[in-house]
């Protein structure tokens, strides 16, 4: 299979802002989409209990959990997004990586904004959430979330893919043979 050319610093950065800010726009705006024409907390089926939006203000993390220390939130949102960044700078030279990366970035971005600029106010802003999909949580039903969590949750997915299947930051490949421990080679990148 032949393999791409790698890309060089700034085109992996570039890729990486494009992506990140383009999920950023598509999270704030359905935000406000949703703040400027959903009910507060009553469900508005949209395909039965298939899909519903249920708009919500959550101060914690997931299922709302932590709402007391919202400000860690904030902080740990933030040094997720200052390691994305740093990667890409110093080490991502792979399609597959900064897609992943700006995406994932994009996300916490999402997240992060309503975290600085949302009520109550700087730090400890409330993220709004509003897409419900009972089917799809048996032991937690009222798992609702947004654009910016279905990024984070499926880049994060696609995070460990990549590292299971050995594809380093640089695009090449980690070697792995039957007899020998695991040994990494340079081997050309393998971008996919």
């Amino acid at each position: 299979m032949a393999s791409r050319k790698r890309l060089n610093g700034p085109a992996a950065g570039a890729l990486v802002a494009i992506l990140a800010t383009v999920v950023l726009a598509a999270d704030q705006f359905t935000k406000y989409l949703a703040l400027e024409n959903l009910p507060y907390q009553r469900e508005v089926p949209v395909l039965g209990d298939f899909f519903q939006l249920y708009l919500t203000k959550n101060p914690g993390a997931a299922f709302s959990l932590g709402t007391g220390v919202t400000w860690l939130f904030t902080i740990a949102l933030a040094a997720v997004a200052v390691v994305v960044i740093v990667l890409t700078v110093r080490s991502v030279r792979t399609r597959s990586w900064a897609i992943v990366l700006g995406l994932l970035l994009g996300g916490v971005l999402g997240n992060l904004t309503d975290r600085l600029l949302r009520e109550p106010g700087f730090l400890v802003g409330h993220v709004i959430d509003f897409i419900h999909t009972p089917w799809m949580w048996l032991w937690f039903p009222s798992a609702i979330y947004n654009v910016a969590d279905m990024f984070i949750v499926t880049m994060m997915i696609s995070v460990a893919v990549l590292v299971v299947i050995g594809i380093r930051f640089d695009g090449s490949r980690e070697r792995r043979t039957a007899d020998a421990p695991a040994e990494s080679t340079t081997d050309a990148p393998a971008d996919r």
